[in-house]
């Protein structure tokens, strides 16, 4: 379609002298006009026939048939109730049950054993000097907070009201005991590597 339309369109402005003149190359200026373009250049694009698709017709009854399966479906998983999901730290797995399993302890020998016993002596014999100190720190810090108390409830009874009441700001304490070595500063941990075994349980 869009060939035969170029040829009929050359015919006609071939007829035309001062058409034939500018397209044979007479004129040397350029005319802004579309009677004057090249035919070459006219194209056509094909024709737009395109339309929306048109709906299905549905059935009502395959609706309702199709309704009433799931319907159906939905009461049937209703009646089955849902699976529990066990919790395995409290299973205790089948090689651990097994009473053939049991380490023996080391036999030591007359010398060690005596080692060993002396050391734990002194070690309770150290334990029991540390708590009898910190004992006694302890109620000499009360006996001056005592004292200190009769000396201000003598100087001011407004002054001792007020060291009676509890400290408000006191709690929550945040307190850190000693560690076994100091922390290094600006130290970044590792992300450690570990393959997840973690069950997923899907209803």
């Amino acid at each position: 379609m869009s060939l035969g339309l170029s040829r009929c369109l050359y015919r006609l402005v071939s007829q035309q002298p001062g058409s034939s003149r500018f397209l044979l190359g007479d004129h040397h200026c350029a005319v802004a006009s579309p009677w004057f373009a090249p035919v070459m250049t006219l194209k056509t694009s094909a024709p737009l026939r395109a339309e929306p698709r048109k709906k299905k017709k549905v059935d009502p009854k395959r609706e309702l048939i199709f309704r009433e399966r799931l319907k159906k479906k939905l009461r049937r998983m209703e009646k089955v109730p849902p699976e529990l999901i066990p919790i395995e730290d409290f299973i205790t797995p089948t090689k651990c049950l097994d009473e053939t399993r049991e380490r023996s302890a080391p036999k030591l020998s007359f010398d060690e054993s005596e080692r060993r016993a002396l050391l734990l002596k002194d070690w309770s014999r150290y334990k029991l000097k540390q708590h009898m100190a910190e004992v006694n720190a302890i109620e000499c810090a009360l006996e001056a907070q005592r004292e200190a108390l009769k000396e201000l409830k003598l100087e001011s009874e407004e002054l001792y009201q007020a060291a009676l009441k509890p400290d408000l700001f006191l709690f929550p304490l945040v307190h850190e005991g000693p560690a076994y070595t100091p922390p290094k500063p600006n130290y970044e941990a590792p992300d450690g590597k570990y393959n997840d075994i973690t069950k997923v349980y899907t209803q």
